[in-house]
């Protein structure tokens, strides 16, 4: 999947198919030569669950912020 496709996924599908890889890893049928490019996928999407997180962390803060403030204007 390339970069762009990639940073379309919601956080949700991000750890499904991060919960696929693990099973696929965790598998006696998994071959060696599968592991790198399930390690480097996985890395691919890590990071987009980072970036959500960070991104609805921040949009949580500035939510909170913004009722602080509204609070002691009142």
């Amino acid at each position: 999947m390339e970069n762009q496709e990639i940073d379309k996924l919601t956080y949700t599908q991000a750890v499904n198919e991060l919960e696929e890889i693990v099973k696929k890893m965790q598998s006696p049928d998994c071959s060696i030569d599968n592991l790198s490019r399930y390690t480097a996928r996985s890395l691919q999407l890590l990071k987009v669950c980072k970036a959500k997180l960070t991104a609805t962390d921040e949009e949580l803060k500035k939510v909170l912020d913004e009722m602080s403030d509204d609070k002691s204007n009142a």
